[in-house]
């Protein structure tokens, strides 16, 4: 199913749209959305379809595990909305980018920049789970480039090493790394009061969200069940 309603297939670009293969010539980001669908991880990087690799099931697992933990709590603290890929994210114009980050949280202030089909414009924080083929493009290319759009916060996800990396932009809209406190945590200034243990992410299996929901807010998995039959 198409991301934004198509036309007739009447011309070259919409007939190699519609076989899934990346077009040869340069695409407006229009015509990339036009071309885009949601079964296929795809970027638009300066008017060229870059398609993405599938991602392992660590990489899944993980990604499974953040989003449902970030999704409630950001649900319970009524802070925006969280995203996960393929959803498209447009940098500002002079970028001339249209990135598809793991996931994406985007703050109740900024739930305007939302479109049908994509992110107008960056989202306040950007997490990447680090594959092996994307480790250059993570830590180069993307960091570069979210600096310069002003993302508040990107966090860089390695499995294979182990690491975790919260970018934090300081006053002057650098990325500076922020070091976990002494119990190990990561604390995000984006989405207030939220705090990520590394060790949360390399257990095999991957803990409940419930339960770390609940140790994040300080109360019982029964309770959050409980509140959450109620409507809150």
């Amino acid at each position: 199913m198409p991301r934004t309603k198509p036309q007739s297939p009447s011309s070259p670009i919409e007939l190699e749209a519609l076989r899934r293969k990346p077009p040869r010539r340069r695409l407006t980001f229009e015509e990339f959305l036009e071309w885009l669908d949601e079964d296929t991880w795809a970027e638009w990087v300066d008017g060229e379809v870059v398609v993405l690799s599938p991602a392992n099931t660590r990489h899944q697992r993980i990604a499974g595990f953040l989003a449902i933990t970030l999704g409630l709590y950001v649900r319970e603290r009524d802070l925006g909305e969280i995203f996960t890929a393929p959803y498209l994210m447009k940098l500002p114009e002079e970028l001339r980018r249209g990135r598809e980050p793991d996931l994406l949280f985007v703050a109740k202030e900024h739930l305007d920049r939302i479109q049908e089909t994509y992110l107008d414009g960056p989202a306040d924080l950007v997490v990447e789970i680090v594959l092996k083929e994307s480790r250059l493009r993570d830590r180069g290319d993307k960091r570069a480039e979210y600096e310069a759009s002003g993302i508040p916060e990107y966090w860089l996800l390695d499995p294979e090493r182990r690491e975790v990396e919260l970018n934090r932009l300081d006053e002057r809209g650098r990325y500076r790394p922020v070091e976990p406190d002494e119990a190990g945590f990561y604390r995000s200034d984006v989405i207030p009061g939220f705090r990520l243990k590394a060790e949360w992410l390399w257990q095999e299996p991957l803990p409940s969200p419930l339960d770390v929901l609940a140790e994040l807010l300080e109360t019982s998995p029964e309770a959050l069940i409980k509140r959450s039959r109620h409507g809150r």
